[in-house]
C-alpha cells in the first residue's frame, strides 16, 4: 500500500467507526472497496492488516453498537469477507472471532440494520469472498451460518434471495471439489457434513407442499448443473432425481417452467450428454407430462442441443408443430392430416388449449411460430424441414385472423371466432412468413402467400404494426422469388403482382396514419434499391404516382415520415426514377428541384430525423456521382457545410464530416503506391496548392476547423481524421513552407485558441494554402486525436485522492488538501 494511504488511513477508519460522522456518499464506499479488493489481489492481506491495525479496530467497531448504520454494516462485512479469502488471513481473524460475531448466528441478525436488504446482500456478499478454501467450510458449518443461508433462500428481496441462491451453490460446489461420483454413491456418511447439510436442505425442499420453496431448490438445482461439471454432480442427481421425477407426476405439474429450466441445464452439461443417460428418458416424459403451453421452450431447447436421440427430437419438433397442424385440419376440405405431423393426427390437450380462450389460443400459436422461427435456420433438425406445409399452416392461420377463411367444421368455425382480428398472431403468422421465404415451395403455396399479403396490405382492418410486417414479408418474398428465377429482377410471377401492390401503396402512402405512411414509404425504398436497374420494376414504377406522392411527404407534419420521405426520393433520384422530366429542353429541372427541396429541409427542418436523412442522401450521392451535384458541386459544397456547420445536432455535424471526406477523397484522389502497377491516369491530380484553395472556397477548412473543437466527442474525432487526412496528403509535398509566425497565421491560430475556449464567435480569418499548411502543423493533431480515443472516466483517480476527498467531506482532513473529483 502507498505509504500516504497508510497514513491517511486511521483517520479515516476513525470517521467510518464514528457514529456521529454520517458517511452518505455510497460511491465513495463502493470505490474504498474496489480500492481494498486490487490491494488484496496484488499483496499479502495478513500483511496488510498487520500493518494497518485501523482496520481490524474498523470491523470490530461495526459490531459494537447495536445501531449502527447500514452503509458502514454492509461495508464491515464486505471488506471481512474480502480480507478472509486468503486462508492465513481467515486464520488471523478467527483469533478474535471478529468473522464469527460477523457471520455466525449470533452476528448481527438482531441488529436493526438487518432489516435493510442491502446488509443481509452484504452478508452474503461476505461469505461469498470467504468461501475460497477448506477452512471457510468448517467455518460455514461451525458458526450457524447455514441456516441463516437457507432461511434467505426465500427472502422478500429478490437481489438477497438470488445472491443466496448463488452462495449455495458456490458452498456446495467448494464442499465437493475433487470428490468422485463413487466416493459419493454409498450412505450419507461419505458425504462431506457441509454438502450433506444443504443436500438435506434440497430434499426437504423437493419435498414440500409449498411451491415457492420447491422452485428455490430447482433454481439451486439449475445453477448448479449450469456452473459445475464436475463428476461429482452426476452423484447428486442420482440422489435428487426420484424426488425431482415425482414433482412430474402431479396434476398438474407444480414449478413447470423452473423444471424446464433444471433439464435444459443439465442437457447441456458434458457429464450428462452420453446417449445412454437416464435423462433423456426424464425429458421425453417431461414433454408428454406438460402442457402445451409449458412444453414449448422445453421442445426448443432439446432441437438446440448439439447431442441428443432421434427420436427425442422428433418428438420435440412435434410439440412445436402441433399448434399449426390443428389450425390446418380444422380448416381442411375434406377433413385429414395436416401433413406435418408425418401422418399422426393432432392430441386432443392441443386442441382443448386452442379453442380454450383467445389468450391461450393466441399464445399457443405464437411460441409455436416464434420457436420454429428460431429453429429454421439450424441445419440438424430432426428430420426434412416441412417447408410446403408450413407455408399453407401459416397462410390458414393469416386467413383464419383476417376472417377470409371458411369453416368446415364445428371447430374450424370456433377458432374462427377466437383468432377473429388478433394483432398478436396476425404479426407472429407474418414475421414467420417472411422468415419462410428462405426455403422454396410449390408455385401454388407461393401463389397463396402473394394473394394472403396483398389482402392484409389492402386491408383497412390492418392495424399499423401489422401493415408494418406484411410489407416486411412482402419485401423478402419479392426479392427471394426473383433470385429463385437466376435474376434480380421481378420474374413473370411477381410481375402481375407489383401491378396490383403500387396501387395498394399509393392508397398507404395517403394514409392518416402517419406509422402506415412510414412503413410504405420503407418498403418503396427496400424495394428501389434491389430493383432500381430492372426494367420491370422501372416501367411498372413510373407508371405509377408513388414517386409524385413520395415527393408530397417531404412536407409531412411528421418528422419520422419526412424522414423517410427523403431517403425514398433520395434512392428513387439516383436512378432517375423520382419524376417524369419536365422536357427535353430542361433535362435537369425535376433534380435540380429535388436538390433544392432537399437543401430547404436541412436548413429549415425543426426536427433533427430529416436533417440527417437529407445529409445521408447527399453522401451516397457525391459517392454514386449522381449528376444533381455535377453541375456546380463547388457552390452545392459551400451550401452544405455552411448549413451544417451551426446545426445545432451533433448526429448531423458528423454526417457532414463524413460528406466532407467524401468530397476530399474525391478531390485528392487515390494516394500513390510504390508498388501498384502503372497504369495511365484518367485526370492529371490537383496540385496541392490549388486543392486547398479550393477547400477553403467552398468552407470545407472553416467546417473542419471548427469541427474540431465540437463540444461533441464524435464529432471531433472525426474532424481531427479528417485534418490528418488532409495535412498527410498535402503539407509534406505542397511545396509551401507556411507562414509560421506571420500575421495571417497569428490570427488564425488565435481564433482556433478562442474556438477551443468556447468563443465561436471570433472570425477565423483568412485562409490562404501558406497559412492552412502552418495551421496543420503547428497543431498537434495526434495528441489531440488520442485524447479524444480515450473514455469520458479515463482520468484513474489515485486511493490518495479517494481517501483525502472522503476526509474532507466530513471536515476532518485536517491540513490536507482535499482532491476532489
Amino acid at each position: 500500500m502507498d505509504p500516504e494511504c497508510s497514513r491517511l488511513l486511521p483517520d479515516l477508519c476513525a470517521v467510518l467507526a464514528d457514529p456521529r460522522q454520517l458517511v452518505t456518499d455510497d460511491t465513495c464506499l463502493e470505490k474504498l472497496l474496489d480500492w481494498f479488493k486490487t490491494v488484496t489481489e496484488a499483496e499479502s492481506s495478513l500483511l496488510l492488516l498487520e500493518e494497518n491495525p485501523c482496520l481490524v479496530n474498523l470491523l470490530s467497531h461495526a459490531l459494537k453498537f447495536r445501531d449502527v448504520s447500514s452503509r458502514i454494516l454492509s461495508f464491515s462485512l464486505r471488506l471481512a469477507g474480502m480480507f478472509a479469502a486468503q486462508e492465513n488471513c481467515f486464520q488471523y481473524l478467527q483469533q478474535g472471532e471478529l468473522l464469527l460475531g460477523l457471520f455466525g448466528e449470533v452476528g448481527p441478525h438482531g441488529f436493526p440494520a438487518w432489516n435493510v436488504p442491502s446488509v443481509r446482500s452484504s452478508w452474503i456478499q461476505g461469505l461469498c469472498s470467504l468461501a475460497q478454501h477448506p477452512s471457510a467450510e468448517q467455518f460455514l458449518i461451525e458458526c450457524g451460518a447455514m441456516d441463516t443461508i437457507f432461511s434467505l433462500q426465500g427472502d422478500s428481496s429478490l437481489f438477497v434471495a438470488s445472491a443466496a441462491s448463488q452462495l449455495l451453490v458456490q458452498v456446495l460446489g467448494l464442499s465437493l471439489q475433487g470428490r468422485a461420483t463413487l466416493q459419493l454413491g454409498s450412505p450419507d456418511g461419505d458425504w462431506p457434513s457441509c454438502a450433506q447439510s444443504v443436500v438435506s436442505y434440497l430434499e426437504e425442499s423437493l419435498r414440500s407442499e409449498a411451491t415457492p420453496q420447491v422452485m428455490q431448490a430447482l433454481k439451486v438445482l439449475t445453477t448448479m448443473f449450469g456452473r459445475c461439471h464436475q463428476p461429482w454432480t452426476e452423484a447428486l442427481w442420482m440422489r435428487l432425481s426420484p424426488l425431482v421425477v415425482c414433482l412430474l407426476e402431479k396434476d398438474p405439474v407444480p414449478t413447470a417452467h423452473s423444471l424446464v429450466d433444471l433439464f435444459l441445464s443439465m442437457a447441456r452439461s458434458p457429464v450428462f450428454g452420453s446417449s445412454d443417460c437416464d435423462l433423456w428418458v426424464t425429458l421425453a416424459q417431461t414433454l408428454s407430462r406438460l402442457s402445451p403451453m409449458q412444453a414449448g421452450p422445453l421442445a426448443l431447447g432439446i432441437l438446440k442441443l448439439h447431442i441428443c436421440p432421434q427420436a427425442l427430437r422428433t418428438q420435440a419438433f412435434d410439440v412445436l408443430l402441433l399448434p399449426l397442424a390443428c389450425v390446418l385440419e380444422a380448416a381442411a376440405q375434406p377433413p385429414g392430416s395436416s401433413g406435418l405431423l408425418d401422418g399422426t393426427g393432432s392430441s386432443p390437450a392441443m386442441a382443448d388449449a386452442l379453442l380454450a380462450s383467445t389468450s391461450s389460443c393466441a399464445g399457443l400459436l405464437c411460441q409455436s411460430l416464434a420457436h420454429l422461427g428460431e429453429l429454421q435456420p439450424l441445419l440438424h433438425g430432426p428430420r426434412p424441414w416441412p417447408q410446403a406445409p408450413l407455408l399453407k399452416a401459416t397462410v390458414t392461420t393469416l386467413c383464419v385472423c383476417s376472417g377470409s377463411a371458411v369453416p368446415v367444421s364445428s371447430m374450424g368455425g370456433r377458432l374462427c371466432r377466437i383468432l377473429a382480428g388478433c394483432v398478436r398472431v396476425q404479426r407472429a403468422a407474418l414475421d414467420f412468413l417472411g422468415m419462410l421465404s428462405q426455403g422454396t415451395g410449390p408455385q401454388e403455396s407461393v401463389t397463396q402467400v402473394f394473394a394472403i399479403l396483398l389482402e392484409y396490405l389492402r386491408s383497412p382492418e390492418s392495424s399499423p404494426m401489422v401493415l408494418k410486417k406484411a410489407f416486411q414479408a412482402t419485401l423478402r418474398w419479392l426479392l427471394s422469388t426473383s433470385k429463385a428465377g437466376g435474376s434480380n429482377d421481378p420474374g413473370c410471377h411477381t410481375q402481375p403482382f407489383l401491378r396490383e401492390l403500387f396501387p395498394v401503396m399509393q392508397k398507404r402512402l395517403c394514409n392518416p396514419c402517419w406509422e402506415v405512411r412510414d412503413s410504405a414509404l420503407e418498403f418503396l425504398t427496400h424495394l428501389t434499391a434491389h430493383w432500381e436497374g430492372q426494367p420491370g420494376f422501372r416501367q411498372a414504377l413510373l407508371a405509377s404516382d408513388m414517386p409524385e406522392l413520395a415527393q408530397q411527404l417531404l412536407q409531412d407534419p411528421e418528422a419520422y415520415v419526412r424522414a423517410s420521405a427523403v431517403a425514398a426520393m433520395g434512392q428513387l433520384a439516383s436512378q432517375g426514377l423520382h419524376a417524369t422530366p419536365t422536357g427535353p429542353e430542361h433535362p435537369g429541372a425535376q433534380q435540380k428541384s429535388l436538390l433544392q427541396e432537399l437543401l430547404h429541409i436541412l436548413s429549415t427542418d425543426s426536427e433533427g430525423f430529416p436533417r440527417r436523412a437529407v445529409m445521408q442522401v447527399f453522401t451516397r450521392w457525391l459517392q454514386d456521382g449522381h449528376t444533381a451535384m455535377a453541375e456546380d458541386l463547388e457552390q452545392f459544397m459551400a451550401s452544405v457545410f455552411q448549413v451544417v456547420s451551426r446545426d445545432l445536432d451533433w448526429e448531423v455535424r458528423v454526417q457532414g464530416l463524413e460528406l466532407a471526406r467524401v468530397f476530399l477523397a474525391q478531390t485528392l484522389g487515390p494516394p500513390d503506391c510504390p508498388y501498384a502497377v502503372a497504369l495511365p491516369a484518367a485526370a492529371p491530380p490537383i496540385p496541392p496548392i490549388e486543392v486547398l484553395r479550393m477547400l477553403g472556397r467552398v468552407q470545407f477548412l472553416e467546417f473542419a476547423f471548427r469541427a474540431l473543437f465540437d463540444c461533441d466527442r464524435p464529432v471531433a474525432q472525426k474532424s481531427c481524421d479528417l485534418l490528418l487526412l488532409l495535412r498527410a496528403r498535402t503539407a509534406p509535398d505542397s511545396g509551401l513552407q507556411g507562414a509560421g509566425g506571420g500575421p495571417d497565421t497569428a490570427t488564425v491560430e488565435a481564433a482556433l485558441r478562442a474556438w477551443q475556449a468556447g468563443e465561436q464567435g471570433q472570425p477565423l480569418g483568412e485562409l490562404v494554402p501558406e497559412v492552412v499548411v502552418a495551421v496543420l502543423r503547428a497543431l498537434d493533431l495526434e495528441g489531440l486525436q488520442a485524447t479524444l480515443a480515450q473514455s469520458s472516466d479515463h482520468m484513474e483517480q489515485s486511493p490518495r485522492s479517494l481517501l483525502q476527498d472522503m476526509l474532507a467531506s466530513v471536515g476532518a482532513l485536517g491540513g490536507h488538501e482535499a482532491d476532489c473529483y
